[in-house]
């Protein structure tokens, strides 16, 4: 039979092989992998038995070669398939948290960028763990022959399964930014979420995406760990940045195109079912909905574990899983996997009464997502659900976020919960033991065959995900070409594009924008006072410009004296006052819970709630969590005073404001004062400068309403969007959902039409 396939290229210990209008093979001469011939193809022979097995045949389709491989693999090694890495950085120096090489810690021992840390060898080969968070990377190169690393070492152990690295979203402008451990490098730099969401343009979102998954695939990454699709419902949500907004219609347009455009393979590139080589999963967060926790508190901690409906508004939460990311426009037709969060949807379970965590709730996952919508890819746990609560109910770590089973639950029961709730795959769990002792205790009492069928259930689900993207065939990669396409210049130009169109013109008096070439401009510098960050790792003090001075001077002459500025320009943050929780209230006898506020000065929770929706009757925690009357002042308080302070030493001249915001603000603080407001959500300090220039025009709109007070703050309920009194400029501006200003005035075009509720206010700009 002729022979059709030859030898493509051998790099370092990687060997490629073409086949003829079939699949490039990469296998490493080190795995012990060899090649069989069918049918004149070439085949990888990963289970090294000398036959082709049907998991092996590149030519059937990922669900026939998923469960013949899931029908062969051991208890042990599914358990394995169901674990998802803590994070992991390139180098492990990196990390959160020490790394070892040769028993020594990382820095020091003389290994190589690239090597793999004891920890990662561990997992890979005694856990026989394959999906591997990936966090930080030193540089686009390491990433890639990391990569390759630890496929060579996977495709060596037993039946040859790779892994399926993974990333939260990495392409924001801000490194510092909160949930965010990847973003910044040599990536291409979008906007944040929200400020994708700010563009109301759909297609740009799935641009996005296909550019964001080639990168991606070009780091060894083939899952995605976004979007996060919650209705940011509650403004005072952490976690608002991370979204599309508080609308379920713009959500959802936008969940669609995001998916689409990571998973979607074409032409040539596509295997099948429009899955292939530029494919990347995308695992989509959070169901149900994480957007409403009470009093705006986050479930990452105890304190914010409750999320609360008291407008009865929980299915339109659900719209944009439902009709956005399992409705893709795409052939790949639904995201491939599902996150639940960390909150208890507080007595929404209807047919049990459980209030557990998402993931712990057979009726959020069997019932709902699984049975009524008709889901059946990977459901994975958020991290660290299953390890027993820390003692601090301020830190992140030590300790797991076990929310509603944190009594009475060994860590294998809760694993075992988590399966019989319909959970596929947990997070943040690199030991196997405990999943195999849930299988243990679960054939005890339902039966050996129950309990395999469970397992193999979970792992085709698993392992069709990776078959689908030819991580099979070829899960290498080329150095150079990954040096070639990461922060490519095309992809850098869409990136900054995007950030362009992102911001939005909140005020602009007198037409005080754009300034003209040549203008004086007045930067003071900004204050932040040292603190801690959300992890609980401490944050300097620091009192510098807030624009890089080497950009803004290629835009303008700059002094530092006001009385020789032609106007003032005083980039400031959103207000942010906490978490919602103080450890001084509750060690002088309070309930530990404060007001988030939205506003920079003290303010007193007059209008809150007397008893809270939600709570723990368990007497180490807190059943009402009311914190009516308690009195929070922004930490970031000098930022009002920096643009009081600067309207009184520019006195008649203009002020204009850069506001960064990740969350809705209470501007009433200081808008009266200034002449011009630009919104951005985490762009370049060069986007900022092209827009307040001139050399582009802002286009943004508003992705949430910017709230009149706290008072209306306080009023409104956590699950409805749409349900505040906006601020009301001095101009007479709204600041409502779908606002914004270009160089003309009040923006009226066709994505107004579609989305703005209620209708862009009247009045002129």
């Amino acid at each position: 039979m002729t022979r059709k396939w030859k030898a493509a290229a051998t790099e370092g210990t990687i060997r490629y092989i073409r086949n003829e209008g079939g699949a490039m093979l990469g296998y490493s001469e080190e795995s012990g992998v060899s090649l069989i011939e069918a049918d004149g193809f070439a085949f990888k022979d990963l289970s090294r038995d000398g036959k082709l097995d049907p998991y092996e045949d590149w030519r059937l389709p990922a669900e026939v070669r998923a469960k013949d491989l899931a029908s062969r693999m051991s208890i042990e090694q599914i358990a394995g398939l169901m674990l998802y890495s803590a994070h992991q950085a390139i180098p492990g120096s990196l990390g959160f948290f020490p790394a070892t090489y040769g028993g020594k810690p990382f820095d020091g021992s003389g290994a190589e960028p690239d090597e793999l840390s004891d920890a990662q060898i561990e997992f890979l080969t005694k856990d026989h763990l394959r999906h591997v968070l990936v966090t930080a990377v030193s540089s686009p190169e390491t990433a890639a022959r990391w990569n390759n690393r630890v496929q060579a070492l996977a495709e060596g152990i037993g039946l040859g399964i790779p892994a399926n690295n993974s990333s939260d979203p990495r392409h924001g402008s801000d490194a510092s930014t909160e949930y965010n451990a990847g973003a910044g490098g040599d990536i291409s730099m979008w906007p944040e979420p929200l400020g994708l969401a700010a563009t109301f343009d759909p297609e740009l979102v799935r641009r996005f995406g296909s550019i964001a998954a080639k990168e991606y695939r070009a780091l060894g990454l083939t899952t995605a760990l976004s979007p996060q699709i919650d209705m940011a419902t509650d403004p005072r949500w952490s976690r608002f940045n991370g979204t599309f907004g508080e609308d379920s219609q713009l959500s959802t347009d936008m969940a669609q195109a995001y998916i689409d455009g990571f998973q979607t393979s074409e032409d040539e590139r596509e295997i099948e079912g429009g899955w292939g080589y530029d494919s990347v999963n995308a695992m989509v967060k959070h169901w149900p909905g994480g957007g409403s926790g009470e009093g705006g508190r986050d479930a990452h901690f105890g304190y914010g574990k409750f999320a609360v409906y008291p407008g009865g508004n929980f299915d339109e939460h659900l719209k944009p899983f439902t009709e956005g990311a399992f409705q893709l426009k795409g052939g790949t037709g639904a995201a491939s996997a599902v996150m639940p969060y960390y909150t208890i949807s507080w007595n929404q379970d209807t047919a049990d009464g459980e209030n557990v965590g998402n993931s712990y709730n057979a009726y959020l996952i069997n019932d709902l997502l699984r049975t009524k919508y008709g889901y059946d890819g990977v459901v994975c746990t958020d991290w660290g659900i299953t390890n027993d609560e820390g003692s601090d109910i301020t830190r992140l770590f030590p300790g797991g976020r076990c929310w509603g089973v944190e009594d009475g639950y060994t860590t294998a029961e809760r694993h075992l919960k988590l399966l019989l709730a319909g959970v596929d795959q947990f997070g943040g769990n690199n030991e196997a033991g405990p999943v195999l002792e849930a299988y243990r205790i679960g054939a005890e009492r339902y039966g050996e065959a129950y309990m395999r069928a469970r397992f193999e259930q979970s792992a085709v689900r698993l392992l069709r995900n990776m078959f689908r993207l030819g991580l099979f065939e070829n899960p290498y990669l080329i150095v150079q070409e990954t040096a070639r396409i990461v922060g490519s210049s095309e992809y850098m130009k869409a990136g900054y594009e995007a950030q362009l169109k992102s911001a939005v013109l909140l005020k602009n008096t007198n037409r005080v924008l754009p300034l003209a070439k040549g203008t004086t401009v007045y930067l003071p510098k900004r204050y932040t006072p040292p603190g801690t960050d959300w992890i609980g790792f401490p944050t300097p003090e620091v009192d510098d410009y807030p624009l890089h001075l080497q950009i803004v001077r290629k835009y303008m002459l700059v002094t530092d004296n006001p009385d020789e500025a032609d106007v003032a320009l005083v980039a400031i943050r959103g207000a942010h006052s906490g978490s919602g929780y103080s450890r001084e209230d509750a060690a002088a006898g309070g309930n530990g819970y404060v007001p988030i506020s939205l506003q920079y000065g003290p303010y007193t929770a007059e209008h809150a709630r007397e008893v809270s929706i939600a709570g723990d009757a368990r007497d180490k925690d807190v059943m009402n969590r009311s914190y009516k009357g308690k009195t929070v002042t922004a930490f970031n308080e000098a930022d009002l005073e920096l643009v009081r302070r600067t309207k009184q030493a520019m006195g008649d001249k203009p002020v204009i404001v850069s506001l960064l915001l990740t969350k809705p603000s209470v501007v009433a603080e200081y808008e009266p004062l200034v002449d011009a407001i630009l919104v951005n959500f985490g762009v370049q300090d060069q986007a900022i400068l092209d827009l307040l220039s001139g050399a582009s025009e802002p286009s943004g709109l508003l992705p949430m309403q910017l709230p009149a007070d706290m008072k209306t703050v306080e009023e409104q309920d956590e699950d409805v969007p749409h349900d505040m009194t906006v601020h009301v400029d001095t101009d007479g501006h709204a600041y409502d959902f779908a606002y914004g200003l270009n160089w003309s005035g009040v923006i009226r075009d066709e994505r107004t039409q579609k989305y703005a509720v209620p209708a862009v206010p009247a009045a002129g700009g």
